[in-house]
């Protein structure tokens, strides 16, 4: 069953970076889409726990589920803007390295066991890493440097956003709870980044942030349970796969083309990931 919900939580963020590929095209606001999504995800989470009752909050939760909400909307808004940059399907498939961080502090941190096949995927996983942001040209693209800059603190954010949600899990808070300060304190973030930011409200982003806040509120649940009942270092890993979806709707949608190298940059690292989950 946890197999199968990380499966879930995998095509959750997959079709959420989708939808913010689609909307950086569109020229929405990478704040406002995430504000909105934080709101409506805030709101249901909220009302979800006062039908079935909400358990006490304490300090560590809420500093906990604050960092992951910041984490989360700040990795979402670097990879929005990495999206402005470079293709989505190398983008995403890039950022989706950011689970070594998460294995590696699964086997040093909660002791749990990583094999042999599983550290030939992280090596693998590093190397596509080089292969696909090398560019020979990389001197006279002017989008080259911001692109790369945008896709490392993505994966630094995520990476770090991981390892609280597998100290989450460890201590045992309650997932609701974590939930609910998660999308409290990233909303809050995220209206600090508004203000400071004095951009223009559009009617769309509503609708599009809603969207993505309900498909968020079932990925992040599910993500929960799965690290709850299941084993983190395969867990991550399987999460991580959404960036097949993404590659998928960059070549469906956005009709996006690649150099032979990085086309194998991309297949390596996606069979970087698949060797750490077996």
């Amino acid at each position: 069953m946890w197999i199968a919900t990380a499966l879930v939580t995998m095509v959750c963020f997959g079709t959420n970076n989708t939808i913010f590929k689609w909307s950086t095209g569109k020229g929405f606001s990478k704040v406002h889409i995430q504000f909105y999504f934080y709101l409506i995800a805030f709101i249901l989470s909220v009302g979800y726990g006062f039908i079935v009752g909400i358990t006490h909050f304490n300090l560590m939760t809420i500093l906990l589920g604050s960092m992951i909400g910041i984490l989360n909307a700040n990795g979402n808004i670097q990879m929005s803007k990495a999206f402005e940059k470079g293709p989505a399907s190398l983008t995403s498939p890039l950022i989706g390295t950011n689970t070594i961080f998460p294995i590696l502090s699964a086997g040093l941190i909660f002791h749990e066991h990583i094999t042999t096949i599983q550290w030939v995927g992280i090596v693998l996983m590093l190397g596509s890493a080089v292969v696909i942001q090398y560019s020979p040209n990389s001197k006279g693209n002017h989008h080259y440097l911001p692109w790369l800059i945008r896709v490392v603190l993505a994966i630094l954010s995520f990476g770090v956003l991981g390892i609280l949600m597998k100290t989450s899990s460890y201590l045992q808070i309650n997932s609701l709870n974590t939930l609910i300060c998660m999308y409290g304190g990233g909303g809050i973030y995220l209206a600090i980044c508004s203000i400071t930011g004095k951009e223009k409200w559009l009617r769309s982003e509503a609708s599009t942030g809603s969207l993505v806040g309900l498909i968020s509120i079932i990925g992040y649940s599910s993500y929960f349970y799965a690290l709850q009942t299941g084993t983190a270092s395969i867990v991550f890993p399987i999460v991580s796969l959404n960036c097949l979806v993404v590659v998928l709707g960059g070549y469906w949608f956005f009709r996006e083309k690649l150099k032979v190298y990085q086309v194998i940059g991309v297949f390596s690292a996606i069979l970087g990931i698949v060797f750490t989950k077996i």
